[in-house]
Formats: C-alpha cells, sequence, structure tokens
C-alpha cells in the first residue's frame, strides 16, 4: 500500500509504501527531518522495485524547471560504487537504475538509507538527495547450523539453562525475527530473552529431571518465526545426549565482557580474558571455552584459547566496517554442563584512510585574459575515518594564482585569484593536497595541468628606440642597407609581425622614393642613388604590427647617415680663369723675401678629408723665386727680386684634394714684377701674343698680325664710340642736378655656403685713349688697385678698386694691384 504527503513549510513530498502503523512512524520521522534540514529531499522505496521504477519528480520537488536541469548539466554525484537510481534531466524524475537489496545496503541497520547530491552548474547547486529503503520480507529465519547437539548430565539440576542458537533474519521490523518456538517435551521449556540492542536469544530450560536409562536421547526442533505477510521461517534440530552425572556446570564471573580495540591491530593482539569457574573436581571441574554460535564473518575475526580464555585478533579489524563487535563466549566442563557470557568489543578507529580526490570537473587551456575568481574546476574529497580522522582540509601547493574554496560540504572549487599573463608562464601545475586531522594526519596530492591560451595583448617590441646606419653615396639601388627586427611575445598568429614604412616627406619628396622596407623580416633596402652634396642624413619611422585581431603595433625610428666619397674636384675661386684677358699680379722689384704676391682660393663640395686641399707649385718661369704654401695657397717670394728677374712670370698651381683617390684642379697665376705700371705695359704688350704652340711658328704669326689688326680696328671704334659717349654724358650731368648713383656688379658669394671667398667687389673702371696717360685711382686706406690690360684695345687700361680684401689679411695680395691684358 502507498501512502503520500507534502511539507507546507519545506516544501518536501514523501512517498511511503507499506503498512499503515509503520507508514505513520516514518511520516512522523520524515516530518522531522524536514524541519532539521529543509534543504535536503527524502523519498521511500521499497527495497526489491525494478530497473526503471519511479522514484520522485525532482524537478517538481525542488522547484527547478527542465531548462535548468539541461543547462547545469544536472548529475548524479555519488562516492559509492553502486549507483542505485538515475536522473532523467529530460522529465526531471528519479528512477531506480540498479536492484536495492536492503540487506545487502544496510545489513540490519534501520532505518535503511542512502544519500547522493544532485550537482548542477553555472552557478553550482548541490541538492542532497536521501532515499530510504523500507523493507519487505524476502528473506527467511536462517540458522547457522542445521543441527544443534548437547549433551547433558543426567544430573543436571532443575532450572539448567541451556544456550539455543540465535536465528538471523536480515530482514528489520515486522519483517525480521519475531519469535521461536520449541517442540512440545516434557523435560525442557524455550525461554527468550530481548538484548539492550533488540535482537534475542534463546535458551533451554530443564524444568523436569532427566533420566538417561529412560530416555538416552532426545530429538527437537527450534522453530524461528518472523512476522511477515505471509509468514516466513527456520528451523534448527537440536540433538541431546544424556550424559551420567555431573551435578555442577561451569559459571563465568561477569555476565558482560566489555573491551576496546584499535582497528587493523597485527595479528595475535590480546583483547580480553574471560573466566568462568566449576566448583565440581576432577575431570567434572576442567572447563573448556569457545565462541557459541558466533555469526557468520565474525568467527574468523578472533581466536579463543580454549584453555584460559584469551581472546586474540585473527585477523584486521576494519573500523569503517564494524564499529562495535558482540558476541558470546561458552565455558563447558568436561561433564558437558555449559555457561555464557557476553563480550562486546569496541574498535577504536586510527587513521588508516587517506583523503581521497575526485575530480568533478577540470577547464584547460584558460584565456589569459580571464579575471580573478574564474572558476577552472570542482573537486570532491572524501575520508572514510570518522571524528577528527576524517576531517580533511584541502590546499593549493606552491606559488600559483589558483586558491581553493569549499562552499558545500565536500566539495570544492578552484579559482584564479590572480590575472594571468601567458607571456610570463604558459601553463601551471596546480597540485591541491587533502590532509586529514588524524595523528599522525594522512594526506593526498593531485595534480592538474592548467594551461594558458594566448590574447594579443602584447604589441611587438623593438630592442631599441632608434636604429641607424651608414650608407656611401653613389650606392647601388636596391642595396641592403639595414634590417629592423620586432619581437612579440604573443604566440602564433598574434606573434607574427609585420613591418610598414611610415608615411613621411625627404626634401618634399615621399620617403617611399629613397627607401623600402621588407614586410615580412623588415630588411631596409635603398631605393635610389644618393648624393651626399644634396641629402646627408634619411631619418622616417617603420611601425610593426602584429597579426592579432584587433592587432598591435609599435614604431621604431630609422635613421641612415650619407657618407662622402670624393666624387668632387676643387674648384678654384681665385684668381679668377678669363677666357678673354690676362690676369697678372704685381710684384715689386723691391720686394723681399716672403713677400705675398697672392692667394689661390679653392673650394671642394665634398666633406671630411675629402675636401681637404693642398697647394702645390707644378711649374714655375723661376722656381728659385717663388713658393705655394702648402696649406693655404699663399704665393711668397722666397728670395729678394732683383732687377734681373723677368718681368713676366707664370706659375702653375695644383690643388689636390685628401680623397681616396684624390681630385686636383690646375690655376695658372701670372705675376708682373715691376715698379711701375709702363714697364708693366711694354713688357706685357706681345704676351698675349706668346703662345706656346712652337710646333707651327709661321702659323701664329700669320694668325697674331691677323689678331692685331682686328684687334686695332676693333679698339679705335671702341676709343670714338666712348669719347661720343662721354661728351653726351657730360653734356646730359652738366645740364641736370640729379645726384650720381655708383654702379656696383652683383655680389659673388658660394652657393653651398662652404666657400673660402664670401666677399662682396665693387669696381670702378676708367677707360682712356692714351694708357700710357691713365689714371690710376685707389681707393680707401687697406684697398690697393688691380690692373687689367683687355688685349683686344690696345693702349687701354682698367682701374678696378676693390671695396673690401677677399682674406681679411692687411697684405693682401688681393689688397694690391694687379693687371690684365
Amino acid at each position: 500500500m502507498e501512502y503520500k504527503g507534502y511539507h507546507r513549510e519545506s516544501g518536501v513530498k514523501w512517498r511511503v509504501f507499506g503498512r499503515l502503523p509503520q507508514a505513520v512512524s516514518v511520516i512522523i520521522f520524515l516530518v522531522f527531518l524536514v524541519m532539521q534540514a529543509e534543504a535536503q529531499i527524502r523519498y521511500s522505496v521499497p527495497e526489491e522495485m525494478k530497473k526503471g521504477s519511479l522514484i520522485g519528480n525532482v524537478a517538481q520537488d525542488l522547484g527547478l524547471d527542465l531548462k535548468r536541469l539541461r543547462s547545469g548539466r544536472a548529475r548524479i554525484v555519488t562516492g559509492e560504487s553502486i549507483q542505485y537510481a538515475e536522473l532523467k534531466t529530460d522529465k526531471g524524475i528519479l528512477v531506480v537504475n540498479e536492484r536495492i537489496d536492503r540487506e545487502q545496503l544496510c545489513g540490519d541497520v534501520t532505518p535503511c538509507s542512502f544519500t547522493f547530491e544532485i550537482l548542477l552548474e553555472k552557478p553550482m547547486e548541490l541538492h542532497p538527495v536521501t532515499i530510504e529503503v523500507l523493507d519487505v520480507n524476502d528473506n527467511a529465519p536462517t540458522f547457522q547450523n542445521s543441527h544443534l547437539e548437547f549433551e547433558i548430565s543426567e544430573s543436571v539440576t532443575l532450572g539448567s539453562r541451556f544456550d539455543l542458537e540465535s536465528a538471523d533474519d536480515a530482514d528489520v521490523g515486522e519483517n525480521g525475527l519475531q519469535n521461536y518456538i520449541l517442540t512440545p517435551n516434557d523435560n525442557f521449556v524455550l525461554k527468550q530473552h530481548v538484548n539492550p540492542d533488540g535482537s534475542k536469544h534463546t535458551e533451554m530450560v530443564l524444568q523436569k529431571p532427566l533420566d538417561r536409562e529412560k530416555q538416552p536421547r532426545l530429538s527437537l526442533k527450534l522453530l524461528a518465526v518472523d512476522g511477515g505477510n505471509p509468514q516466513r521461517s527456520g528451523t534448527v534440530n537440536i540433538n541431546i545426549n544424556i550424559l551420567d552425572a555431573n551435578d555442577n556446570a561451569p559459571v563465568f564471573n561477569q555476565s558482560v565482557y566489555k573491551a576496546a580495540v584499535s582497528e587493523n591491530a597485527s595479528k595475535g593482539t590480546l583483547i580480553i580474558t574471560v573466566n568462568a569457574s566449576d566448583i565440581d573436581s576432577g575431570t567434572n571441574g576442567q572447563v573448556t571455552y569457545s565462541f557459541s554460535k558466533l555469526k557468520a564473518g565474525i568467527s574468523d575475526m578472533f581466536d579463543i584459547n580454549e584453555n584460559t580464555g584469551s581472546i586474540f585478533v585473527a585477523k584486521g579489524i576494519d573500523f569503517e566496517k564494524d564499529k562495535k563487535i558482540e558476541f558470546r563466549v561458552e565455558a563447558k566442563d568436561q561433564g558437558g554442563l555449559t555457561d555464557s557470557s557476553k563480550v562486546e568489543i569496541e574498535i577504536i578507529d586510527v587513521n588508516d584512510n587517506a583523503p581521497a580526490i575526485n575530480v568533478m570537473s577540470f577547464t584547460s587551456p584558460v584565456s589569459e585574459d580571464s579575471p580573478a575568481g574564474t572558476t577552472i574546476g570542482i573537486i570532491n574529497v572524501k575520508d572514510l575515518d570518522s571524528g577528527e580522522n576524517g576531517q580533511v582540509r584541502c590546499t593549493v601547493e606552491g606559488s600559483v594564482p589558483v586558491e581553493i574554496k569549499s562552499n558545500v560540504r565536500n566539495y570544492y572549487a578552484l579559482i584564479t585569484n590572480a590575472a594571468l599573463d601567458r607571456e610570463s608562464l604558459s601553463e601551471y601545475n596546480i597540485t591541491v593536497i587533502a590532509t586529514d586531522a588524524g595523528k599522525p594526519p594522512l594526506s593526498v596530492k593531485r595534480t592538474f595541468n592548467l594551461k594558458i591560451s594566448d590574447v594579443n595583448d602584447n604589441p611587438p617590441a623593438f630592442p631599441r628606440a632608434l636604429f641607424s646606419a651608414f650608407i656611401t653615396e653613389n650606392n647601388s639601388p636596391g642595396v641592403s642597407v639595414l634590417s629592423v627586427n620586432a619581437k612579440d611575445s604573443d604566440e602564433n598568429q598574434n606573434a607574427r609581425v609585420s613591418y610598414i614604412l611610415e608615411n613621411s616627406d625627404i626634401s618634399g619628396s615621399p620617403i617611399s622614393e629613397y627607401v623600402s622596407v621588407n614586410a615580412e623580416n623588415g630588411d631596409i633596402r635603398a631605393i635610389r642613388s644618393y648624393d651626399y652634396e644634396q641629402i646627408k642624413e634619411l631619418t622616417f619611422v617603420v611601425k610593426a604590427q602584429d597579426g592579432g585581431s584587433p592587432p598591435l603595433s609599435s614604431n621604431v625610428t630609422v635613421k641612415i647617415i650619407i657618407q662622402d666619397q670624393n666624387d668632387n674636384a676643387p674648384q678654384v675661386l681665385y684668381p679668377v680663369q678669363t677666357g678673354g684677358s690676362l690676369v697678372a699680379e704685381m710684384v715689386p722689384r723691391s720686394a723681399d723675401v716672403g713677400y705675398l704676391v697672392t692667394k689661390v682660393v679653392a673650394v671642394d663640395v665634398d666633406s671630411g678629408q675629402n675636401a681637404w686641399l693642398s697647394y702645390k707649385l707644378q711649374k714655375a718661369t723661376d722656381r728659385a723665386l717663388f713658393e705655394v704654401g702648402l696649406q693655404n695657397g699663399e704665393v711668397r717670394t722666397i728670395r729678394q727680386v732683383t732687377d734681373k728677374d723677368a718681368v713676366k712670370q707664370r706659375l702653375t698651381v695644383i690643388v689636390e684634394d685628401n680623397g681616396q683617390p684624390s681630385r686636383s684642379a690646375t690655376v695658372i697665376v701670372n705675376v708682373a714684377v715691376a715698379d711701375s705700371f709702363p714697364e708693366v705695359l711694354s713688357e706685357f704688350t706681345d704676351f698675349t701674343h706668346d703662345k706656346e704652340y712652337n710646333e707651327n711658328l709661321t702659323f701664329y704669326l700669320v694668325l697674331a698680325l691677323a689678331v692685331v689688326s682686328f684687334l686695332f680696328i676693333t679698339c679705335v671704334v671702341v676709343i670714338i664710340s666712348v669719347k661720343i659717349y662721354r661728351w653726351r654724358q657730360s653734356r646730359i650731368l652738366y645740364h641736370s642736378n640729379l645726384p650720381v648713383i655708383p654702379y656696383y656688379p652683383p655680389r659673388y658669394s658660394d652657393t653651398l655656403g662652404t666657400g673660402t671667398l664670401p666677399h662682396v667687389y665693387n669696381y670702378e673702371v676708367c677707360r682712356t685713349t692714351d694708357s700710357r696717360k691713365s689714371d690710376c685711382k685707389f681707393g680707401r686706406a687697406g684697398s690697393q688697385n688691380v690692373l687689367i690690360m683687355d688685349p683686344s684695345s690696345t693702349g687701354t687700361m682698367q682701374r678696378i678698386q676693390s671695396e673690401k680684401s677677399i682674406l681679411d689679411e692687411p697684405d693682401s695680395p688681393l689688397e694690391r694691384p694687379y693687371f690684365s691684358m
């Protein structure tokens, strides 16, 4: 018969199978449990139910919908080797998974139940469920032996008691053993005794003296019956042999013996010694000891010395199986008289079971950007010991970013307690240590390998903020200059680095016209040939970008310094080489040794040692008269000028730079050694016609004659034109009040800013028809005149006034007169 109920306060439903009186008691017990622990669900089912039989509707009783059961991966967690119940998550019900045998599950313990938990995740929930197994009368009372043999002296006194074997009934309650029945006889009656634990044992009591001569042997039957419906019973045959007179039976000095022994005690350990005495003498007073009708399984655990009554450990005792063992010891004399006493042995627990770690779930790998507090695993820890020996504490070994927390009994969650960084450590070995509180404590370790998965949280990094390289000008296009390299501490695609040239301008042109960057390896190559005189260095930015999503990048500055080559020859700035006039420096015959004649000024647009210039006198009309300063290009006299020295002196000066190989330029310096201009004019009249072509003298003479004739006619025309022009200008100035504005020719300056003659010169030219009578106007103090004789107009002299010295020297030759023909 089935009974159902519902507890309003806790919302727990119950069902009970069985007879009404017992069901009422179970209901009271269930209500009491619900009031004590409202969170626990309890069901009652009879044993031996078929597989698949309904136990209860868990979803309805817990107030959970079916979606929650599926999303939370609801499952049954049990430490038992056999899972008796199965959770149907699609229906939210519990059904029988395996045959439930109450006797196998609980033995004689009542009430009989087993407990498991229903575990849900996201979030984690744990719902304990208790299944009470109700007994059915499926076991009959049984005796260990089918026959009992007694030898009883005929002289035994009336009222003598003889212990009978107790029957075992695996059922409990009303289905358990209820009564013993002894077949009717004249000599013995049956006495039943109830032990404190509710069990019964029986004795035969002699009520009529035995007479061996009349009846030497008795055959009786002991019947054990239970209270089930239908009723079951078991029988044992009792055979009694009547012995000759032995008037006194042994008597124990204690009715109950109590002792304690530690579990796992070694074989042969003495537990207790029982003692019985017989006042008879001789062989009738000799007592032997034996176990009296031990239950199955107990007889193998202990040994007894039949002569001394000492009880020893026969094999290992396990507290987790038996916490207390009770049995009876029988003392028998030689005449067959017996007495029995009860022995109670309490088993003392020792810490002989280490905790056990069971993994419910574990997640690996975990993303490195997981926040602190992320649950990576759930474990269950149990210890079969009791008391302090079964109290377990869990810790995490070592320094790892994981801690362990317990929110539910025996269940622990592994939770991260710090930020994870795959670049610092890509995996962890997490060792969980479960230690009980026993003395000494026992512990167990379980290691979990946690891998950290990468996210793109690190940009590429260059080893330095600036890369620099040197390249010589006039390089070949496409030559590799240098390579930049960035490292990304991420992995796989997140660490794949690409190199990009950032847009910028160099002298108005994009940088991409000068250099290129290999996107794969960062190799930087020159696209064009560089000219040091146009650009000295290239500065640009290269970006390194990884392949993550989104990508991360970093920049580095690259500087390419262009080195100079000796690809430019020196340029002579002074003396100026003119094609139509002959320029000569004037040296008075009174000049002393070291007199500064002039200074050769040259520049080289190269830089460094490629622009270091040296001056050498290559050829001279009189090499003993002049020398050239190696470093400054100054032309000086090296001896006293004499009257014997020729007026016309021609010097060839070579200017060389210091490059490898060196480059050079040649300049011709004409020097006139004279004290007056007329002397110079007389000596230099035919200078321009004195060519160095000796191969065909006649040709040159004819050519010179033609040139002189042409020049004469040209000079006559020019002189007449100048006279007319001056006459007209004087007439205009005479009749005009306008101020006279002198004319200044354009400035000469070094376009590169590196020359040695960055000065301005102003000239005033006066021409006369008779050069011998021309005036020489000298400038301000510190200035001297230079004469230029133009061969195209014979007898015409030009006067040039220098407004500022080329070299800031008081004795500069550029401040003295020179002339040009």
